[in-house]
């Protein structure tokens, strides 16, 4: 059997048995977490190498200049990038961005199908979440293609590197267009025409088999294209297998196109198309809901590997198939992403959008373009050229001609601190395998949440987190000029145990001075896992929960406002703060009463400063014994504000909490030199 032809016509599968919907259904299914699955694998991928790129950035915030002259260790966005270094970080940022817009919509068509995507799967991590997908042997692109089979590919390593030739070579394969990959397997098809580009239906599946039965699909689009067929396949009663399974009020998320006011993101990123099913859409799978489902896996390959033409012949009138169709503008608009990306100068004030010139400078561009842009501007500086030279950190990289020592803060590390601990971390034999841990724990404490971020409706994005692992990707290339090893997996936290959010704040062992566990490390509320771990200077409301700062409220695809308890995660629905004038408490850190309570960022960077400005209040907890550590409201607070330590006022209250628990807190101890190292919470 051959594979089909690029851009082929086949004619559509009509009159299929109905003895065949269950074989269909479990292979469409299918079709739908790998689709999930290579969405996720490129994020990873893409971030890490985008931190290797060699630079220093600042934090700034509106209203806020207490960093004032400050640089911390590693590359952001440029809103006029003028070295190859800021092109290449923007160009590799703006594809990042658009593969977890991806990840969204392809999560999207899964449960709008009844299918309930994984990202934990052993498709790529195994049972200690450790990648598998990684590695200086690995040639696999999962789902795609084995690169050894490519005539032009075969050298290339599926790794985490620095940007050099093989990585560009390797997002160019990822990203490549169905006409180049037929091209890059045609010697191999001589030998075995049926291991790539399948034909629809997937010729000896079964019901039983799963997404590891799947054959390889050779490109990313073609991959779509099959899963665009299945929904169309049309039965002998006259339906089709996308009204067979569409799922009326499925879980529905949207993190690009919400528009509420006040939100901090108030305009819809892509208001020429939807990235979501909403109650519109609720027509028994008729033709809106099927049109918006070939528009979305349009808009991915389009993005991508710039070729959507034969996805969209599947669009349908009046429910017979059409051959054309107005194209969407894929594209992000300019003028939401100045208003949800503001960025600030300095001393507060408002500047142009890093993200958004970022990100609307390489729009006209698919995916495949934009690597090739990168490529040709080979050799780009990096962090392992820059160690491999010899160099060392000083007090010079981390500042800015408007570095006063004077009336700078006295309360986080100066320049030359955080310098000194950047270098000592870099003689540390078990420095690699630390970040290595921190890292993917980072990652994991993402994946986590979204196991079960589609099975909630009115949860959020755990985007601070998203943030929060590139800290660490990019602090691990800016200390030892390499990637963190994703590899070694997460150890996981012992049940009925009470960890401690930083560094000496250990409430049943008072004495030791240990920084927070390995188990624990994560980087937003959303992926905290319990109480007593929470760590940001993002104060979080003690009436809060849910994930990074999000609230139960109508989501922009319609659904109805609902939270649920799942897996222990939230400890019980939130409860909204109480009416009229009663002031707003806050969650403590280190001392949040459950899960997702707490803030954000452990361990504690010794610069995170608190950006609120007006004073607030904090409620502190006691916790019962083992194995449920149950919390237990204290009659005391604390405040906080503008300016003032989180690491300081984590500390006063895991004072309180011991002396209320009998014990004596002891001396604050003095900053480790992860905690120096790591960048405050962006």
């Amino acid at each position: 059997m051959k594979m089909p032809a690029i851009g082929s016509t086949e004619p559509p599968v009509t009159q299929r048995p109905l003895d065949m919907l269950a074989t269909d259904t479990a292979a469409v299914r299918a079709i739908a977490q790998a689709a999930v699955s290579v969405e996720l694998f490129t994020i990873p991928l893409y971030m890490a190498t985008m931190y290797s790129i060699h630079g220093t950035h600042q934090i700034n915030a509106k209203g806020v200049n207490y960093y004032d002259g400050r640089q911390w260790p590693g590359m952001s966005t440029t809103a006029k990038p003028d070295t190859k270094e800021q092109k290449a970080f923007n160009i590799i940022f703006s594809v990042f961005i658009q593969e977890m817009l991806h990840l969204q919509m392809a999560s999207n068509l899964a449960t709008a199908i009844g299918a309930s995507p994984s990202f934990t799967g052993t498709e790529l991590q195994d049972q200690k979440h450790g990648w598998t997908c990684y590695g200086s042997n690995c040639t696999m692109i999962p789902h795609i293609v084995d690169l050894q089979d490519t005539s032009g590919y075969h050298h290339v390593r599926v790794n985490l590197e620095e940007l050099n030739g093989n990585q560009c070579d390797l997002f160019l394969a990822i990203e490549q267009p169905e006409e180049q990959a037929r091209e890059q397997l045609a010697e191999y098809d001589k030998k075995d025409s049926t291991k790539y580009f399948p034909e629809v239906p997937l010729a000896g599946w079964t019901p039983g088999k799963s997404v590891h039965d799947l054959p390889l699909f050779g490109t990313i689009g073609y991959m779509y294209e099959c899963y665009a067929r299945y929904i169309s396949i049309e039965y002998t009663d006259g339906q089709t297998l996308w009204q067979k399974l569409f799922v009326n009020g499925s879980v529905q998320q949207d993190m690009f196109n919400t528009d509420k006011p006040d939100s901090g993101h108030e305009k819809k990123e892509f208001p020429r198309f939807d990235t979501c099913f909403g109650e519109n859409d609720q027509d028994g799978g008729q033709i809106r809901s099927f049109n918006k489902a070939i528009d979305m896996m349009a808009a991915i390959t389009d993005q991508g590997e710039g070729s959507e033409s034969a996805i969209k012949r599947y669009r349908r009138v009046l429910g017979k198939p059409m051959l054309m169709a107005v194209k969407p503008d894929y594209r992000e608009d300019l003028e939401a992403l100045e208003a949800d990306y503001p960025s600030y100068t300095n001393d507060g004030q408002q500047a142009p959008s890093r993200d958004a010139a970022a990100r609307h400078d390489s729009a006209a561009y698919d995916h495949y373009e934009r690597f090739g842009q990168v490529k040709d501007m080979l050799p780009v500086n990096t962090w392992a050229q820059w160690h491999a030279a010899g160099h060392s950190w000083t007090e010079a990289m981390l500042t800015n001609e408007r570095y006063n020592a004077a009336t700078a803060p006295k309360n986080i590390p100066t320049p030359a601190d955080v310098a000194g601990a950047l270098n000592r971390l870099k003689d540390k034999s078990d420095t690699l395998d630390m970040l290595s841990t921190v890292a993917t724990g980072a990652i994991y404490g993402i994946t986590k949440v979204l196991d079960t971020y589609w099975q909630v409706q009115d949860t959020d994005f755990p985007y601070p987190s998203m943030v929060g692992a590139g800290d660490r990707m990019s602090i691990c290339w800016a200390v030892l000029g390499q990637a963190p090893s994703l590899a070694a997996g997460v150890p996981l936290p012992e049940s009925g145990v009470l960890y401690h959010a930083c560094q000496g704040m250990h409430l049943e062992d008072p004495v030791s001075s240990s920084c927070a566990a390995l188990a624990v490390y994560h980087t937003c509320r959303g992926s905290n896992g319990c109480h007593a771990q929470g760590g940001c200077g993002f104060a979080q409301l003690d009436a809060g929960g849910g994930q990074c700062g999000g609230s139960a409220a109508p989501s922009s695809c319609g659904h109805s406002a609902k939270v649920t308890a799942v897996a222990g995660n939230l400890c019980g629905a939130p409860k909204p703060p109480a009416p009229g004038p009663a002031p707003k408490i806050y969650s403590a850190p280190s001392d949040n009463k459950c899960g997702t309570f707490g803030g954000c960022a452990v361990p504690i960077s010794a610069s995170q400063l608190y950006p609120n400005a007006e004073p607030g209040t904090m409620a502190l907890y006691n916790f019962e014994p083992a194995p449920d550590h149950k919390s237990i409201a204290l009659n005391e607070t604390v405040t906080f504000s503008l300016g003032e330590s989180v690491y300081d006022k984590a500390w006063e209250a895991y004072s309180k909490v011991v002396v209320a628990r009998g014990g004596v807190a002891g001396d604050k101890p003095a900053p480790t030199d992860l905690r120096m190292a790591l960048p405050p919470s962006t």
